[in-house]
């Protein structure tokens, strides 16, 4: 078991990241200041701990440790409460309903999608009736990458922007289940967004929040580059460039499925992998140079060597989080290693997370925080433990005889290595996932059990690579140095060796990829999918899984009764929420852009019908759709393009206006659709109105589509006056915004699909 009096700054990163927790979980409502109490509570315990010193009582002393640890907890919580920039009196949310225009600097990178470029700016000023004020925040911003036929300039780093519009609150997900967008956005202190044209901003300038921000990302721009020149092959450059600098724009859907299918999406992703790999290598290479002098100034000369390499491939990558995380923790090994500290890992990565954290505490809310950390604890404690198990070496070698050839002994001991190499991978990988595997499922839902075919080769084929991919870097910047005092006909001599070695490079990346791509048709069944943990059921996986371990190192039977305890709690919240579900009958209008879908709920048995009668892309499932399938365990979802074969029984009420069939697109005949009790009317063209004192076709939902044209007293003449008016995302937002008010005032209760997210209508169940 672990030894906490070796490991003191293990409990005091832990309290820390309780406070922080407290403050997430159960703190953002309160309106005072953790200050105070933070400073009274450090006070409290000087005065304990004086006081303990002069007592020989050892409960003096936990008291002053405990209390100690409660004073670490409350700074967690001040910090993150101070950090929190929505809390600030100039904050842009105070002023958002009334801003005409606001100044803003552009904070990041942007990110390409197809149509869009999104990137994130920092207010600095707004201008409110007429007159500017100071202001913070983060707004989101997304704008196109074409109009009216011209490519828009992609925004950069550092840029200052003045904006014409009134940035709106971030919307919560959209869909049942989906991605909550805006609680990612919060937790980079991000609260707005805003969708802007390009005539509706202007640059000022270039004035960046950090110069030292925006050079490496301009040399991280440049090696990039370097990438793009010496690999042509546009799969292996887009993957060759995330394995060293970190960017994964280019990385298509079909690949980064691939690596998602087969747990080795973290290689395409520059981390600790990189970094380590890099450290390792100086490290050796350090220790066969001749370095004179004493041995304090060889290992301060190593250290330096190594701090600077550290850093400066961070700098180079652009000064991403995952590399900031790996250098913190490599550089405080680094030090440790220099002065001869034999200081617990867990020591060691508990000052690296407490030093992030008390930097940017919303890290701890960060994916790749939580399995960087994870990985690397579990492999510290797990990965000597599991190799103890097997000694694969000895296992070869005690197979070897003295009347063997020499040619046979030598491959023995080739034979030997090769299996510990092949043995301490496999229990690297099989130490990694035990911690991380419940995150992966938390998180993506998923889990790949063919990581370990996968790792077993992909990791020494991407370490390759990456050594690889910096000596070409290295190469072509030591070409253009010997470049720049000769004439322009030596050029094309001097790129010969960046050739070659970009030739070497997208060859390991083409072997990469393809053995990927290749576990992945050989074992397409390899993943488990569809796999949904709350918080709670995640939690629960956590405890058992250091129960186990904690059984491992005592042998006590004790361990046994908590595991089959936990285990108990883990089944009963399953069987609770099934329970749960089974009788929940709904009716779902879903928000996807500029489409007519709707569910038929029935417990874990939906029935998705697409209203416009054109098939759902692979993407609409995926992202809008898929997210509450997993959330509910369905394993068999129906879909139905149009109404025809679906077992909801509808019929028509109303049909197109002759004079209008000649039309491009005519309008639609009313639907009716009855389901389980529920009626609900789809209305898509125009609805004439009608005399009759009672709703001709009583409706308790009535779906607006396709901009059709109706009246408030058409709409209680056909339906009924109390039936629920739903916009669905195929309605135009100058439509929504005419309709909604006379709807409204005429008694109807809305629904915007598009503002709102998803209608959703559940059905009362008579017992």
């Amino acid at each position: 078991m672990l030894n906490w009096s070796s490991a003191p700054l293990l409990r005091v990163a832990l309290a820390f990241i309780a406070g922080i927790a407290a403050y997430l979980y159960l703190g953002q409502n309160w309106a005072g200041s953790a200050v105070p109490w933070a400073a009274g509570l450090v006070l409290a315990y000087g005065l304990l701990w004086l006081w303990s010193q002069r007592q020989a009582a050892p409960a003096a002393t936990d008291a002053a440790g405990l209390l100690g640890l409660l004073a670490v907890a409350v700074l967690g919580f001040a910090r993150i409460q101070g950090y929190t920039e929505s809390r600030r009196a100039d904050h842009l949310g105070r002023f958002a309903p009334r801003i005409e225009y606001y100044r803003a600097v552009v904070d990041e990178a942007p990110v390409v999608r197809a149509n869009t470029f999104a990137t994130t700016v920092r207010v600095q000023a707004v201008r409110v009736a007429g007159r500017w004020q100071a202001a913070t925040g983060g707004i989101r911003i997304s704008l196109p990458r074409h109009e009216t036929n011209a490519a828009v300039p992609a925004p950069r780093y550092g840029e200052v922007w003045l904006v014409k519009g009134t940035p709106e609150l971030s919307k919560g997900p959209a869909n049942p289940g989906e991605f909550d967008y805006r609680r990612y956005l919060q937790y980079h202190q991000v609260y707005h967004s805003q969708f802007i044209h390009q005539g509706q901003y202007e640059v000022l300038g270039h004035a960046p929040l950090s110069a030292l921000i925006a050079i490496s990302q301009r040399a991280a721009s440049v090696l990039d580059g370097v990438f793009r020149q010496y690999v042509k092959s546009p799969r292996e450059y887009a993957l060759g460039t995330a394995l060293v600098l970190g960017f994964r724009d280019d990385i298509d859907a079909a690949t980064k499925q691939a690596y998602a299918n087969t747990g080795t999406t973290h290689i395409m992703a520059v981390s600790g992998l990189q970094v380590g790999l890099l450290f390792a290598a100086l490290q050796l290479l350090l220790r066969h140079l001749p370095l004179g002098g004493s041995v304090l100034r060889r290992r301060l000369l190593t250290v330096g060597l190594g701090l600077g390499f550290i850093w400066s491939y961070a700098f180079l990558t652009g000064l991403s989080a995952s590399v900031l995380r790996a250098a913190v923790m490599f550089s405080l090994v680094s030090v440790g290693q220099a002065f001869e500290r034999q200081a617990s890992i867990f020591n060691t990565l508990s000052a690296a997370a407490f030093g992030l954290l008390l930097y940017n505490p919303y890290l701890l809310c960060d994916v790749g925080f939580q399995l960087s950390f994870l990985a690397v604890l579990s492999i510290v404690y797990l990965q000597p433990r599991l190799v103890r198990w097997f000694d694969a070496r000895n296992f070869i070698l005690d197979r070897q005889r003295s009347w063997h050839s020499p040619a046979r002994q030598r491959l023995t001991r080739w034979g030997a290595w090769l299996a510990d190499a092949t043995w301490q991978l496999t229990a690297l990988s099989v130490a990694a996932q035990v911690a991380t595997f419940p995150l992966g499922l938390y998180y993506f839902h998923q889990f790949p059990f063919s990581f370990l075919l996968s790792n077993l080769i992909a990791v020494p084929i991407s370490s390759a690579a990456v050594y690889v991919g910096v000596v070409l870097l290295v190469a072509k910047g030591i070409a253009a140095l010997l470049g720049l005092p000769l004439p322009a006909v030596a050029a094309p001599w001097l790129d010969w060796l960046p050739k070659i070695v970009g030739y070497v490079f997208q060859g390991f990346i083409w072997v990469f990829n393809e053995y990927i791509f290749l576990i992945g048709r050989l074992f397409p069944g390899a993943v488990v999918g569809g796999v949904h943990l709350n918080q709670t059921q995640t939690l629960l996986i956590f405890l058992l899984i250091l129960v186990v371990c904690a059984f491992f190192a005592t042998r006590r039977l004790a361990w046994v009764g908590t595991a089959l305890a936990l285990l108990t709690c883990y089944a009963g919240s399953r069987v609770a929420e099934a329970a749960e579900v089974a009788p929940l009958r709904e009716f779902v209008v879903y928000s996807i852009p500029r489409r007519s879908v709707v569910g038929f709920w029935q417990g874990a048995a939906p029935e998705f019908v697409t209203t416009d009668s054109l098939p759902l892309s692979e993407i609409e499932r995926t992202y809008r759709l898929k997210p509450s399938l997993i959330l509910r365990r369905v394993r068999q979802p129906q879909y139905r393009v149009g109404w025809q074969g679906a077992t909801v029984p509808a019929r028509l009420v109303g049909a197109a206006v002759p004079a209008d069939s000649t039309r491009r697109y005519p309008p639609a005949p009313v639907v009716l659709a009855s389901w389980r009790g529920l009626r609900v009317a789809f209305v898509s063209g125009r609805l004439r109105r009608l005399p009759a004192a009672q709703a001709q076709f009583p409706a308790e939902v009535v779906v607006l589509r396709r901009n059709a044209r109706v009246y408030a007293d058409g709409l209680a003449a056909h339906f009924g006056p109390q039936a629920r008016v739903v916009f669905d995302s195929s309605c135009k937002r100058w439509y929504i915004a005419r309709q909604d008010s006379a709807l409204r005032a005429a008694g109807f209760r809305t629904w915007d699909v598009n503002e709102q997210g998803a209608f959703v209508y559940s059905l009362v169940i008579s017992r």
